[in-house]
């Protein structure tokens, strides 16, 4: 098969693409005729070694998640499965081989089905993302009726987040950096979408808290060291904060303050979410998807051989999701 991989970290220039074994699936696995591989910054975290973690292996197919037809079944996996259109996650994740190749061999619970109407590409821009977003939205407990903020409403995560937020009944407030963000937002979802990239953080603390005058319930946050202060601000008393991303490995925080409002923080690394729980987000996905929410934006697609300009395009901070079509 074709594929691309790396066997040293770094810049994307340590990315090359050639021939390798195609790969078979053992027990309980699938293999998957990957159509489109989609690029996380985990996926570009782990390249350049962002977390002085060294290689876990001796070559490394990178990116976690893809779609694509199901080829091969592996012992014990219902032949119902053969010819599934999937979108699979965790694919790189404790495993050396992910899905910037022309197949990929995934735990088959790891492989979900894509429904009919959702394109492929899309389907590579679920995982990390949509299983990230429901984690931080519902380990808050039941929203229904309740104020939600999410900084960042616009992201890969962050859109995901505002769809789940909304479709538990929460009226969703959205952070965006711009009027393209913004409407981003509001596509996914968001009632309401606070511009961050012309106000002073005063003003944009004010304008959350005119809208949840009672103060947010639930905040989801993809830059905790940035934003804990606003955070602090605008949460309600017995609040809780979800956070995925930080910006500063030990950030500060305003102890006291979250002290006496009784503030809960959890910490999300989807890599280790228990096994029910992923399972759970990948079906509210589809539920999602299949309700009609137009969340995702795609915007750039590479070829396989291009996966070096990809990345780098990937590093960009682009506005939409970056993805290589197989």
């Amino acid at each position: 098969m074709k594929a691309a991989w790396y066997e040293t970290q770094g810049s994307p220039d340590v990315l090359v693409t050639g021939e390798m074994p195609d790969p078979a699936p053992g027990a309980g696995e699938v293999r998957i005729r990957v159509s489109a591989s989609g690029i996380n910054p985990g996926d570009l975290k782990k390249r350049e070694d962002a977390f002085s973690h060294g290689m876990p292996y001796p070559r490394v197919i990178p990116h976690s998640d893809g779609a694509g037809i199901i080829d091969q079944l592996g012992d014990g996996v219902p032949a119902g499965r053969l010819g599934q259109r999937v979108w699979c996650f965790g694919a790189q994740s404790y495993r050396p081989f992910g899905t910037a190749a022309q197949y990929v061999v995934v735990p088959a619970n790891q492989a979900m089905h894509l429904p009919d109407e959702i394109d492929f590409v899309t389907g590579a821009c679920l995982g990390i993302s949509a299983i990230t977003a429901h984690r931080a939205v519902h380990s808050a407990g039941a929203l229904a009726g309740r104020q939600v903020l999410v900084q960042g409403g616009a992201g890969g995560v962050g859109s995901f987040a505002v769809g789940f937020a909304r479709r538990a009944g929460a009226t969703v407030i959205a952070t965006v950096r711009s009027a393209q963000d913004e409407e981003a937002a509001r596509a996914a979802g968001a009632h309401h979408a606070v511009r961050t990239d012309a106000l002073a953080p005063a003003d944009v603390v004010g304008q959350i808290q005119r809208l949840a005058p009672q103060g947010v319930h639930h905040i989801v946050d993809v830059a905790f060291d940035a934003n804990i202060d606003m955070d602090e601000q605008v949460l309600a008393q017995g609040g809780s904060i979800s956070a995925y991303a930080t910006g500063n490995a030990k950030p500060a925080i305003p102890f006291w303050e979250l002290l006496f409002k009784n503030t809960r923080i959890m910490l999300l690394g989807s890599d280790d979410f228990p096994a029910d729980a992923k399972l759970a987000a990948a079906q509210e996905t589809n539920a999602l998807l299949t309700d009609g929410w137009k969340g995702i934006r795609i915007d750039r697609r590479f070829a396989l051989d291009d996966i070096a300009a990809a990345h780098r395009y990937a590093q960009g901070r682009p506005r939409g999701r970056v993805v290589l079509e197989t």
